[in-house]
């Protein structure tokens, strides 16, 4: 009996352990990608491609094989075992998909050529339903290039640039051109320059992890496209919205864009976007706002995100109208909303939470009894001279502060009212519906 309880307790925690470890990654490779460190008997994988019927599934042995690989035979699905590596030898871009519906699965990529004209990468896409799937990309200038091609999938991959490059001179992860309804989901790209999406719409961007990089996604006249639950840490601009409308943004968490342009979220001439519950953290901007929405109509609506510990909560760059923030938690900001144009009064500023509020709630309905009302006192000084900002917080400006809010010299600048600010925030808010 004693016996039977061991075999099936160890039956149980077998069966626990064997799902434990076979669950996804959120993001990158969801199994290890050990590639082949022996170069001294490379393989052709292009012979075995010409071999190949359209449909069949090539299963490679353990090797390091060699490219560039052209594949043209529909249906294809090459599948390295994570224990093949293919490299372009720095010649040209590694993997050339011309035409639909191929996978590629369980590679490690390396060693493309270095040319930005020709935007030599791990693997070039001209063609639809195509899969990319559990590789790992790396010493290539650019990870994956979708070119005027639609509906394909890059999935659990690990990008990143040639690591012998600055910044400025690396390739992007991921560069969608004339492209749509392409799904970029579970990735992990770090060390590269950029990931762009240009002229390239109704695409999905979901779970996805940058770390390092200069944009983690730049858009360009891109529009209704959706970006979820993707984490940007330690970017120069998490995500920039540039000529785009009708972008979905929610659900993220951007953090550490720091520097002197860092921004989590940048919206350049952009209409009708909805940025929802996401979390911009510790940066520079929380959101730069620069002639959005460039038609006054199309309102972009920014509500129920959490903007803290950044410099500046929300930085207008002009007198712009015509955004709509509601139930937003600003805290921990040093300044909440700056605008460097006259005001941020012009959009529509509707129960959001502001930390440094100074009134009651004396009915208990989570709404101030009286407006929230922003000034810019000592704020207004680093307009004439940016340096003025470097003693933000020191004894002698916080005195000329104080002094400014007691007996101000001069009329402040105003620069916003919520006339029914949230009095506390309340994660179930998140829940609620917008409208």
């Amino acid at each position: 009996m004693k016996q039977t309880s061991w075999l099936i307790w160890i039956i149980l925690t077998g069966l626990f352990c064997n799902n434990l470890f076979s669950q996804e990654r959120s993001y990158g490779t969801y199994e290890p990608i050990e590639g082949y460190a022996d170069t001294t008997k490379p393989k052709s994988l292009q012979t075995l491609v010409n071999m190949a019927n359209p449909g069949d599934t090539i299963l490679l042995d353990p090797g390091f094989y060699i490219g560039p690989v052209y594949i043209r035979t529909r249906g294809l699905i090459i599948d390295g075992q994570s224990k093949a590596t293919l490299s372009g030898r720095g010649i040209e871009s590694v993997i050339h998909i011309e035409t639909d519906s191929v996978t590629i699965r369980n590679f490690k990529i390396t060693d493309s050529g270095g040319s930005h004209d020709k935007i030599d990468c791990g693997v070039k896409i001209l063609g639809d339903y195509n899969v990319v799937e559990n590789c790992r990309i790396e010493e290539c200038l650019f990870g994956v290039d979708i070119f005027q091609s639609n509906y394909n999938k890059i999935l659990h991959c690990e990008i990143s640039s040639l690591s012998r490059r600055s910044k400025a001179l690396k390739g992007d992860a991921i560069r969608l051109w004339y492209s749509t309804n392409n799904l970029i989901k579970h990735n992990y790209w770090h060390h590269v320059r950029d990931m762009v999406v240009w002229y390239s719409s109704e695409n999905t961007f979901e779970g996805n992890m940058g770390i390092g990089n200069r944009y983690s996604i730049h858009f360009m006249y891109a529009h209704n496209n959706r970006i979820q639950y993707n984490e940007f840490y330690e970017n120069s601009v998490g995500v920039f919205l540039m000529y785009s409308e009708e972008t979905v943004m929610t659900h993220n968490l951007i953090m550490k864009s720091t520097g002197e342009s860092g921004m989590c979220l940048g919206m350049k001439e952009t209409s009708s976007n909805q940025i929802l519950y996401n979390r911009f953290i510790y940066s520079s901007e929380g959101i730069h706002i620069d002639v959005s929405p460039f038609v006054p109509e199309k309102v972009n609506t920014i509500a129920h995100n959490e903007i803290a510990f950044c410099g500046y909560g929300i930085f207008f760059h002009t007198n712009q109208q015509g955004n709509l923030f509601k139930e937003n938690y600003f805290h921990n900001n040093l300044v909440q909303v700056f605008p460097e144009g006259k005001t941020a009064n012009l959009n529509k500023w509707q129960h959001n939470y502001f930390d440094d509020y100074q009134g009651f709630d004396k009915n208990g309905d989570n709404i101030g009894d009286t407006p929230y009302s922003l000034y810019s006192y000592v704020e207004h000084l680093w307009t004439f001279n940016r340096n003025v900002k470097f003693f933000y917080g020191s004894p002698l400006l916080l005195i000329l502060d104080f002094l400014e809010r007691l007996a101000p010299f001069s009329e402040p600048k105003f620069v916003l009212r919520d006339k029914e600010p949230m009095y506390k925030w309340e994660e179930q808010h998140a829940d609620k519906p917008l409208f």
